[in-house]
């Protein structure tokens, strides 16, 4: 049975105070196990929040090493960490800010060989990775799953994020929104990103992920809050489920169904 300490308590009293969370919010947090792909812009800040706020277990997935042009938004690392796996320095400054959570760092590139393996036991999955077609593999392993897919973006001044659900009959799945393209064009060292962005949306991922533990508010499946901080708006956006998606279309579910 998962009980907090007195020093927990202490460190979590924020949170307990918190109708909408309470004593049994924090203890679920404890309980839960979070998968965090790409400890980057996205991951830097989710990871710190996550870890503050009692998960449990943090998942950190990162092949990359830290890059001094990295420094600029990603503050998880320091000017010392340059050349270590981001994975590796990222976990460790997670246990340091939360000795209660257990976090555990995979060096690794998620594959269509291993992403199953690194994504099955986790409650809820954060994708923040700068590859689209590692989105693509995430996504769809999370519907597979079912698991919760936190999904985020950035790029130059702008954001994006979304939670999909979308084994559920009437919520989209990450391809009802994006269909299944080929490439992508488009990067942080090509198109250049403000540092901030990356605070804003990661945070804002990392709440996401606590909803989805313990729910409170709205359920924000199926919608896709878009930040444009050029022009100071922030739009929410309903995305439909298609029924003809390959992932999680009627005639794919029903495939499904019946191989279970």
């Amino acid at each position: 049975m998962v009980m907090l300490s007195d020093e927990e308590l202490d460190r979590y009293a924020r949170h307990v105070v918190l109708k909408e969370i309470g004593g049994a919010g924090q203890v679920r947090m404890k309980a839960a196990r979070v998968a965090v792909i790409g400890a980057g812009g996205i991951g830097s800040p989710a990871i710190q929040y996550l870890a503050a706020a009692g998960i449990g277990r943090l998942d950190v997935i990162d092949d990359d090493r830290v890059d001094l042009s990295n420094l600029q938004r990603q503050t998880i690392f320091a000017t010392h960490d340059s050349g270590e796996p981001k994975a590796q320095a990222a976990a460790r400054r997670a246990r340091a800010i939360n000795p209660h959570c257990d976090v555990h760092a995979h060096v690794v590139r998620i594959d269509a060989h291993n992403v199953t393996a690194l994504l099955q036991d986790a409650d809820v999955i954060l994708d923040g990775c700068d590859n689209f077609a590692t989105r693509l593999r995430v996504a769809d392993t999370a519907l597979t799953l079912r698991r919760p897919l936190v999904s985020a973006a950035i790029g130059q001044f702008e954001g994006q994020l979304a939670v999909y659900r979308g084994w559920q009959a009437s919520l989209p799945c990450y391809r009802c929104l994006v269909g299944s393209p080929q490439e992508v064009d488009g990067t942080c060292a090509a198109d250049g990103v403000l540092g901030p962005m990356t605070g804003m949306v990661g945070s804002m991922a990392a709440l996401e992920v606590l909803r989805a533990i313990v729910p409170f508010g709205i359920d924000p499946a199926g919608l896709l809050m878009v930040l444009d901080t050029l022009d100071w708006r922030f739009r929410t956006i309903r995305v439909p489920k298609d029924p003809g998606c390959p992932a999680c279309g009627v005639t794919h579910m029903a495939n499904v169904a019946e191989v279970d």
